[in-house]
């Protein structure tokens, strides 16, 4: 299972992010608790990214939210919240 990090950074976003978009809670939430168990199910789409994100991995919440994060131990058990927010915003 996945430990998740939540820095004061990632949750002052999140905090922010809750309230602009309470209806995607739910979604959210059910996003999270498959990420724990399985960081590379197939409908989180996780995928590493490249250029000043490299290092960075970025998972599906829905068709236009996003979540980046990063493995901070070789074993990937445990992951840094880094951002939260639609395509345009995160990259």
């Amino acid at each position: 299972m996945i430990e998740l990090i939540w820095d004061e950074k990632f949750k002052r976003l999140f905090k922010k992010w809750s309230q602009k978009h309470p209806d995607l809670m739910e979604q959210f939430r059910n996003k999270m608790e498959l990420f724990v168990i399985d960081p590379f199910h197939p409908s989180l789409k996780t995928h590493s990214l490249s250029g000043i994100l490299k290092g960075s991995w970025a998972m599906r919440i829905n068709y236009e939210q996003r979540l980046i994060f990063r493995f901070v131990d070789k074993e990937k058990k445990k992951v840094l919240l880094i951002d939260l927010g639609t395509h345009n915003e995160v990259y």
